[in-house]
Order: structure tokens, then sequence, then C-alpha cells
């Protein structure tokens, strides 16, 4: 079973509600519907999603819930997502595996079970689009500060290897954007230079080059200024390990961050 399906995927608040999507984002929210199509056609027994706006200082976070259900008012942007309800099951055995495994590796993970805790927008947006299954259980994490890409290369290595030894088909999904130097105007595209490597470290994800990806990330991240430092895209590329492929769906603006849609199988 294992790893079916990984993806990168936007989570721009102002995609949140399906009949406010502004015209200029309404070809990213296509890509997203495809996605969906491909997630579905692998008939996942678990979404497995990392999001760089649950930040974490010390610890790499894992939401070991059981079931994860609240109403959403993002605190950076509550004009925008205001009162947004989620439901979803948790996989808290997965979750522990995860946490078990990171410990092992002699990482600072730490699982929490806290059914008050409320999810983020990066976690609560691009479900609303990926999932046409809302049974799917998931298992979200953070993106830890205190980490480096290196170390969170490490932790995706393990949490892959949790994955490739489970019984359940698994999809992981890392969400963020690539390119993260922000500007006030909505519409704005990253600059020429920053659109241009995240075309570049996309391309090497379609051509299932992990090891030109991990070699580009540390300088990609600092010119670019990609979100969450690349921690989210460093643990991905840390849960890849076997050949694959990528497609890219679509890309697309959100003051100044670039934001693709792409998904990743195995080679054929």
């Amino acid at each position: 079973m294992s790893l079916e399906l990984a993806m990168i995927s936007p989570h721009t608040p102002r995609i949140c509600h399906q009949d406010r999507v502004p015209e200029f984002q309404k070809p990213m929210v296509e890509a997203m519907y495809e996605a969906a199509n491909v997630i579905d056609s692998v008939h996942p027994d678990a979404i497995v999603l990392v999001s760089c706006h649950w930040m974490s200082s010390f610890f790499h976070y894992v939401d070991a819930t059981d079931r994860h259900k609240g109403i959403l008012t993002a605190f950076e942007c509550p004009d925008l997502i205001t009162d947004v309800p989620y439901d979803h099951p948790g996989d808290s055995a997965l979750a522990t595996q995860f946490v078990e495994a990171g410990k092992a590796a002699g990482l600072s993970v730490v699982g929490i079970n806290d059914p008050t805790y409320v999810w983020d927008y990066g976690t609560v947006v691009p479900l609303r689009y990926l999932l046409k299954r809302k049974d799917i259980p998931v298992v979200d994490l953070s993106v830890c500060w205190a980490a480096s890409l290196e170390e969170t290369v490490e932790w995706g290595k393990a949490i892959g290897e949790v994955i490739r030894n489970s019984q359940k088909r698994i999809v992981f999904v890392a969400s963020g954007a690539l390119a993260h130097n922000l500007g006030r105007r909505p519409d704005l595209w990253p600059n020429l230079t920053e659109q241009t490597l995240d075309r570049e470290f996309c391309n090497h994800l379609v051509n299932g080059d992990r090891t030109s990806a991990l070699e580009m990330l540390p300088s990609y991240v600092r010119a670019a200024g990609v979100e969450s430092g690349g921690r989210h895209v460093a643990m991905l590329l840390g849960v890849l390990q076997s050949d694959f492929r990528g497609v890219l769906h679509g890309y697309g603006p959100s003051s100044g961050s670039g934001n693709p849609v792409l998904t990743i199988c195995h080679a054929s």
C-alpha cells in the first residue's frame, strides 16, 4: 500500500470560500479540483498534511486527535476566513507511529491529542478542495522553526518510512507556497527571478529529480523567500525516496507568492 500520492497545495485565504474566489485565482482552484480527482482515484485511507501555518517553535508536532472538529477564524486574516466549520476524522494510531519514528530517529517530536485545538487555515483551506470524500482520516503536522532544512528532511524520512511500512494507502500533502516575498496587492505575482526559481524547482519534482531538488533547496529558499523557510517541501523531499514523477496542474499568485498545484506519484 504505502505512499500512493504526494503533492504541494496552495492554501491562500482568498480561495477559502468557493463563491468568493477572485478571477485571478480561479485557475488555481480549477487545478486543485484536478488534484482532488487524482487523490480520489488512489482511494486513500489517510491524508497526512504539513501546514506552513502550524508554526511550532521547538518541536515537530503531530496531531493525534481522533476527530478534528471546530470553527476557524484565522487570526491573520479574520476578514477573509471567519466562522469556517470543519469536521474530519483523525488517525491516532498512524499519528502515534509518526511520533515514535521521529523519537527513534533522535528528533524532537511531540504528539498532541486535544480536541479543543483549532486547526490553522493552511490545513483547513486545501482540504475544502482536495477531499471529495470527507470521511478520510487526516493527520496534521507542524513546521518547526528551530529545525534546519536538513533536520526537517530527516523528519520527512522518518515519516516516509512509517508510510512505506503501512498497510494503508496514504497521501502526503505539503500545504504552502514556494516564493513568498509578500506584497499588499492580492493579485501580485512573484518577480520574474522568483517565478523562474519556482518553475525550476517544480520541474525537478515533475522529472523525479529528488537529488537536484535537495541540492537547490537551501539557496532557493534564500533567493525566493520560500514559505516557512522551505520546511514543508524539505519534509516532502524526505518522504519521497523511491522513483517518482510529478504533474504541475497549475501555478498562481497571491500577494507576491507563487502557488503551485503539483501532484507526485510513483514512476510507472
